[in-house]
């Protein structure tokens, strides 16, 4: 068992996110996603906008590109599938927005084996994710 990691997965630390200058200049997230569709944060803002106002249809759908998204970038930097992805780490926190926002959509379809999942996968990617993250 030698060089077997006995504490699990070293922690993912996701590039800054390509949309974040965009996004901090007060760039309109549709057009940050536009010129970086694979941007988790800028899905994510456009999810947090549309449950913000009331549209969880649209909510849904922009978290679950942004979800997907990350999903592919945590693959391509090392993730196996489980294993911490920690809050702290700013290149982290577009994919976990818009994990949040696809649980806080589900809740509001009452899709409760999706919210039990989100909520599963965010504590188990950082513990001590800030409690009004979680569905």
């Amino acid at each position: 068992m030698s060089g077997h990691n006995l504490l699990g997965p070293a922690p993912v630390e996701l590039p800054e996110d390509p949309a974040q200058s965009l996004l901090d200049a007060g760039t309109d997230p549709r057009d940050a996603a536009r010129q970086f569709p694979a941007s988790c944060l800028a899905w994510a803002v456009l999810a947090e906008k549309a449950l913000d106002s009331g549209d969880d249809v649209s909510g849904y759908a922009f978290a679950r590109v942004g979800y997907h998204r990350g999903l592919d970038l945590l693959r391509r930097n090392g993730w196996k599938g489980a294993g911490p992805v920690p809050w702290s780490h700013p290149g982290n926190r577009g994919f976990l927005r818009a994990l949040a926002a696809l649980g806080q959509a589900a809740a509001l379809f009452e899709e409760t084996s999706e919210v039990a999942r989100v909520r599963a996968f965010l504590t188990d990617a950082d513990p001590s994710i800030p409690a009004d993250m979680l569905p």
